[in-house]
């Protein structure tokens, strides 16, 4: 049995309370994660398209209030 596989048996035995505290883990930990790729992306100039584009639209006069 690979490791994943193991984990993922350990997880389905879990008591409802644990399998719940384990979802909230790992759904924070996706959270971070995210946050320090967009983070990455933007100290890189890896979304400097975006900031552009809304200042070409603004300047066109193309941007609504939501």
């Amino acid at each position: 049995m690979s490791r994943v596989e193991e984990i993922q048996s350990a997880i389905d035995s879990l008591p409802p309370e644990d399998y719940t505290r384990l979802r909230e883990w790992f759904a924070n930990k996706d959270w971070e994660q995210w946050d320090q790729e967009l983070e990455a992306d933007t100290t890189g100039g890896r979304l400097d398209f975006l900031k552009n584009e809304a200042k070409t639209e603004k300047a066109q006069g193309r941007l609504q209030d939501l």
